[in-house]
C-alpha cells in the first residue's frame, strides 16, 4: 500500500490539501479545543465556531487585502453552501433584484414605466470556457434569454473550440451601463485551461475565481463580487466563499421586493443563496459546515505563516508560477507535447495538453505510466480528453519536479 508521501495528486478538484493541516484535522475530528467533543459536532451557533468563522475571514482579509466589513466601502466575507453553480444563481437573484430596486426608485414606483425599463435591462457575460458558458446558460434560464448579452464567445475566435480569450477591442458590451445589471467571467477555466491575465472592465463586476483563489493578488476593489468553491485551492468540498461589496448591499442599496419581481417577470431566489440574509446572519443563517470552515482557516493560517512579501499572497503567487513554468518548459521543448490553449492566457493552475498529436494509445501510456509512479488524477476532463495537470496551491514543489522529469523521460522514450 502506498504512502500519502509516495502519491501525488493532480486531479482538478477536490483537490489535494496541505499534510499537516490534514493531520491536525484528524485530531479535531474527536476532540475540539480540548472539549471532549469533535469539531463536526459542535454548535454552528457556539462561541468556538463564531471563533473559527472570524479566524478564517481575517485570513482571507489578509491574504488578499479585502477592506474591512464597515462603511460603504467595506466588503463582506461570506460562506454559503451549493458551490459555484450555486452562485450562477446567487449573483442572477442578486444583482436584478438591486438593479429593479434602483431603477424603481428613480421612477417612483411607476410600475408601467419600470417595466419598459426592464426590457433593457441586461446580463453581460464573458464566455471563455466551460464554466463561464454554464453560467450565462444558467442566467438565461432564470431571467431569460433576452437579459443576458454575450460580450466575447472564445469559440467564435479559435474555430468554435475554446482555448483562447480575445481582445477587449473585439467585445461588445452593452453600451447603456446603466441598463447593465452585471458584468461576469470566470478568472480560470478548469476544463479548458485558460487564464484571464487581469481582470476585465465592466458595469458592476462580478468574478468566478474557484480555481484560482489564493494564488496570485486579486484587486477586490474593482470587484462588486468574488466568489469561489472552496475544493481547488482552500480546503474541502462543502463550502463556498463569497466576497461582496457593501456597495450591492442593503443598507447601502435597497433590494426589489418579491411581489415586484413577481410582477415583472423576473426570479425570486431562495433564501438561503441571499447574501443580504447570509451577511446579516454572519453566515449563520442555516447550519453551516463549521469543519470546512475550520480547514480553510487553517489552508489560510499556512499561508499567511509561510508569507515573506506585500501582498501576502505574493509568496504564493511566486511558488504558483514558478511550478507552472516548469511544467510548461517540459511541455514546450519537446514535439511529443502540445499545450492546447493559447500561449497567451495559459493557465497556472490546470495545464491542459495532447501527447502525440492526441493519439489515444499515447495518451493512455502516458497516464498509465505517471500512476504507474504514483502521479494521479492526470486525465483530462470527459468533455475534451487528453491531459490535465491541476497544479494547485497544496501540490507541492517536489510533486512537480517529479512530473517535469516523468514528462522528459516519456518524450524522449525512456519509459
Amino acid at each position: 500500500m502506498p504512502s500519502r508521501e509516495d502519491v501525488h495528486y493532480f486531479g482538478a478538484g477536490p483537490a489535494p490539501l496541505p499534510t499537516a493541516v490534514l493531520e491536525e484535522a484528524s485530531k479535531v475530528l474527536l476532540n475540539y479545543n480540548d472539549s471532549g467533543i469533535g469539531i463536526t459536532e459542535i454548535s454552528h451557533r457556539s462561541a468556538d465556531a463564531n471563533a473559527i468563522l472570524a479566524h478564517t475571514q481575517s485570513g482571507l482579509r489578509q491574504l488578499l487585502d479585502i477592506p474591512e466589513s464597515d462603511g460603504p466601502d467595506g466588503y463582506q466575507i461570506l460562506f454559503l453552501q451549493g458551490g459555484g453553480s450555486g452562485e450562477f444563481s446567487a449573483v442572477v437573484y442578486h444583482m436584478v433584484s438591486i438593479w429593479v430596486a434602483r431603477k424603481a426608485k428613480e421612477l417612483g414606483g411607476d410600475e408601467d414605466k419600470l417595466r419598459e425599463e426592464v426590457k433593457k435591462m441586461k446580463l453581460d457575460y464573458l464566455v471563455t470556457g466551460s464554466w463561464s458558458l454554464k453560467a450565462s446558460q444558467e442566467a438565461a434560464r432564470l431571467a431569460g434569454a433576452e437579459h443576458v448579452n454575450i460580450v466575447t464567445d472564445s469559440r467564435k475566435h479559435r474555430d468554435g473550440k475554446f482555448g483562447t480569450i480575445a481582445s477587449p477591442d473585439t467585445y461588445t458590451p452593452t453600451a447603456d451601463t446603466d441598463a447593465t445589471a452585471l458584468t461576469y467571467y470566470c478568472d480560470n477555466e478548469t476544463v479548458d485551461g485558460v487564464e484571464f491575465q487581469a481582470a476585465p472592465d465592466g458595469a458592476n463586476l462580478v468574478a468566478d475565481m474557484s480555481s484560482n483563489f489564493l494564488s496570485r493578488p486579486v484587486d477586490v476593489r474593482k470587484h462588486a463580487a468574488i466568489f469561489g468553491g472552496a475544493q481547488k485551492n482552500i480546503g474541502t468540498t462543502g463550502i463556498t466563499i463569497a466576497i461582496v461589496s457593501n456597495r450591492i448591499l442593503p443598507p447601502h442599496t435597497p433590494m426589489a421586493d418579491a411581489g415586484l419581481l413577481r410582477k415583472l417577470g423576473l426570479p425570486v431566489g431562495p433564501v438561503v443563496l441571499d447574501w443580504p440574509t447570509i451577511a446579516k446572519n454572519n453566515s449563520l443563517y442555516n447550519t453551516l459546515p463549521i469543519f470546512d470552515v475550520w480547514i480553510a482557516g487553517q489552508v489560510m493560517q499556512k499561508l499567511l505563516d509561510a508569507s515573506t512579501g506585500s501582498p501576502r499572497i505574493a509568496t504564493q503567487q511566486s511558488e504558483s508560477d514558478r511550478k507552472a513554468a516548469t511544467l510548461y518548459a517540459e511541455l514546450d521543448g519537446s514535439d511529443a507535447y502540445h499545450v492546447v490553449p493559447d500561449n497567451s492566457v495559459r493557465s497556472r493552475m490546470n495545464l491542459c495538453f495532447r501527447v502525440r498529436g492526441g493519439d489515444a494509445e499515447a495518451e493512455k501510456a502516458f497516464l498509465k505510466g505517471a500512476e504507474s509512479r504514483g502521479l494521479l488524477g492526470l486525465k483530462g476532463h470527459r468533455s475534451v480528453g487528453g491531459i490535465r495537470c491541476s497544479n494547485y496551491n497544496a501540490v507541492p514543489v517536489s510533486a512537480v519536479e517529479k512530473l517535469a522529469k516523468y514528462m522528459k523521460e516519456f518524450a524522449e522514450g525512456k519509459i
